[in-house]
């Protein structure tokens, strides 16, 4: 599901593409520094926020590229500048982006990467998406309250490493209220543990080579999940990529300091302006 999270009336384009578990809505406190120069767009991928995922749906990861290339169908109808869209994408989300270009070369300006999960070898990384799953199965999926929910996730890593804003964001659009008050996490625990198993499947780092637009690759570094060697892998990959570091964030960046990846965003993007 594509939202329009508002913006620059003849901004450009900005197509922002969440990580596993989030939603669209969580980009609220980033779109806020990002408003003023772009229009701003965020999609739920399926099996997230306020997408309808049917009981048989695949998790291969190409479908995440698939629904960034059907959201920017829409973002194209929905655009009155009529410039080509630049990306930004967290994680899986950075991984969905990176496909889709490959996939359908030019369909955006540039792309901006916070930790795009495209492993140079794959299979090293099942363990970690086999231990990723496990706890995701093991996710609590209601609380009688958004107050309730707020208060058990600033108090448990690694939500509790989020803004105050971003983390109120993600309970606002990731949890469903019920009529009593209570709320339930519309990312359900298999979909999230299946998304993690899959993505040691198929060779996403091969496929950089066929990315032609510029791209940013941003690493925190104190992550422990695309670290700034890493990065660095997939900026030598890239035809034109570049690296970013923020020493002082983790694998969450763009919701630990929306503002501080913000304006680097800002920075880093404005060339495609």
């Amino acid at each position: 599901m594509l939202h329009d999270l508002g913006g620059a009336g003849g901004g450009r384009p900005l197509l922002l593409v969440h990580a596993t578990g989030f939603c669209a809505g969580v980009f609220g406190p980033l779109v806020r520094s990002l408003a003023p120069r772009f229009r701003c767009w965020a999609v739920d991928l399926r099996g997230h926020g306020h997408t309808v995922t049917p009981p048989e749906v695949d998790f291969a990861w190409s479908g995440f590229a698939d629904d960034v290339l059907a959201a920017v169908g829409g973002l194209a109808a929905g655009s009155a500048s009529g410039a080509r869209p630049v990306a930004l994408g967290h994680s899986s989300g950075g991984a969905a982006v990176l496909l889709a270009e490959a996939e359908r070369p030019g369909t955006f300006e540039a792309l901006w990467c916070y930790e795009p999960i495209v492993w140079p070898a794959p299979e090293a990384a099942r363990k970690r998406a086999e231990w990723l799953a496990t706890g995701a199965r093991k996710r609590r999926t209601t609380f009688p309250s958004v107050g309730e929910a707020i208060a058990n996730f600033s108090t448990k890593p690694p939500l509790s490493a989020l803004a105050p804003d971003a983390l109120q964001a993600y309970v606002a659009c990731g949890f469903e209220p019920a009529a009593d008050g209570s709320v339930g996490l519309r990312c359900h625990p298999e979909s999230e543990a299946a998304i993690y198993l899959r993505a040691v499947e198929g060779d996403r780092f091969a496929r950089l080579a066929e990315v032609a637009c510029p791209v940013v690759v941003a690493a925190g570094g104190t992550s422990d999940a695309i670290t700034p060697e890493r990065a660095t892998a997939l900026v030598d990959a890239l035809p034109a990529g570049r690296l970013r570091v923020f020493d002082r964030l983790g694998h969450f960046g763009p919701l630990e300091d929306p503002p501080a990846v913000a304006a680097a965003v800002l920075a880093d993007l404005g060339e495609a302006d």
